[in-house]
């Protein structure tokens, strides 16, 4: 696995897991009975965004480390990978 593949493999576990724990805790304008005119009663009052980007940031980096070790590992190959019994040639 190269760098570049490495960075992007950490930001695609790191956007599911960011998207993922958006609506976890959000406190909206209808749960604290504050609805400012205008505005739909769901929409968020208290998001804690800043939190939880750190927060995701760790796990990431955890699944990451996982996925990265399996990979490289050699336990989980791309011939593995061959769902229509296609032949891959190894890299």
């Amino acid at each position: 696995m190269g760098i570049t593949s490495a960075l992007v493999l950490y930001a695609v576990i790191w956007w599911m897991c960011f998207l993922i724990s958006l609506p976890i805790k959000v406190q909206t304008q209808g749960d604290l009975g504050q609805v400012e005119p205008g505005t739909h009663a769901g929409a968020p009052e208290h998001h804690h965004t800043r939190r939880k980007a750190w927060i995701v940031t760790w796990v990431a980096l955890v699944l990451w480390i996982t996925v990265a070790g399996i990979i490289l590992s050699g336990w989980i190959s791309l011939s593995d990978m061959s769902w229509f019994d296609r032949a891959i040639a190894p890299l």
